[in-house]
């Protein structure tokens, strides 16, 4: 059983630790420290839900439906494009509007929205928490579930980490410059991500 619940939290935990859209919008909102607590539950809490249904059917379920498969690429890539988009806009800007103090702060159902389409719109996440996740834990059987709770809690801690450990990098954002070039490689980072889901 501690077998499977360690070999599930090196597995989640390596798997989450890849840059992504997901870990770059939970930067950015750590280094403003805006509504770090509800984007954090929100990844945990999905990340949660995915790994169990991973664990219990859907990730013998899911390859056997191609259609919603190909439909979830091409929402999720489509969302990326305009999320990177926004963070152009935004490095373009320059200056006073990217700083943490700034006074144009989103509301916390803006922010949970924004993370909860880049959570449940992105394929990557069904492919790493419940096709890949819920392939592995059936080695562990009948300790899948065990193995899916060790998953869970890596994506516990590094979300955790990520969101309430960016505030440790705030010197270095004090600069209007550095938000300049995080806020242009964000919006490198899901660009890429979604040209790679339109490449399948």
């Amino acid at each position: 059983m501690w077998s499977a619940l360690f070999s599930g939290f090196i597995m989640g935990f390596s798997l989450i630790l890849a840059i992504g859209a997901q870990n770059a919008f939970v930067l950015r909102q750590g280094l403003r420290q805006e509504h770090v607590l509800v984007v954090v539950a929100i990844c945990v809490i999905s990340d949660a839900l995915l790994i169990l249904a991973g664990v219990t059917f859907l990730g013998s379920l899911l390859p056997s439906i191609p259609w919603l498969s190909e439909a979830m690429r091409w929402v999720g890539a489509a969302f990326l494009f305009f999320y990177g988009a926004l963070r152009f806009r935004a490095a373009w800007q320059g200056g006073e509007a990217l700083k943490p103090s700034d006074d144009v702060v989103n509301s916390a159902f803006r922010v949970a929205m924004t993370c909860l389409l880049l959570t449940w719109a992105n394929p990557h996440v069904y492919l790493d928490t419940v096709v890949l996740l819920g392939s592995i834990s059936a080695q562990y059987a009948p300790h899948a579930l065990v193995f899916g709770t060790g998953a869970a809690v890596a994506s516990l801690v590094f979300f955790t980490a990520l969101g309430y450990g960016a505030r440790l990098l705030t010197p270095v954002f004090a600069s209007a410059r550095a938000w300049v070039i995080l806020e242009a490689s964000i919006g490198v980072v899901m660009w890429a991500i979604a040209l790679s889901l339109l490449r399948g």
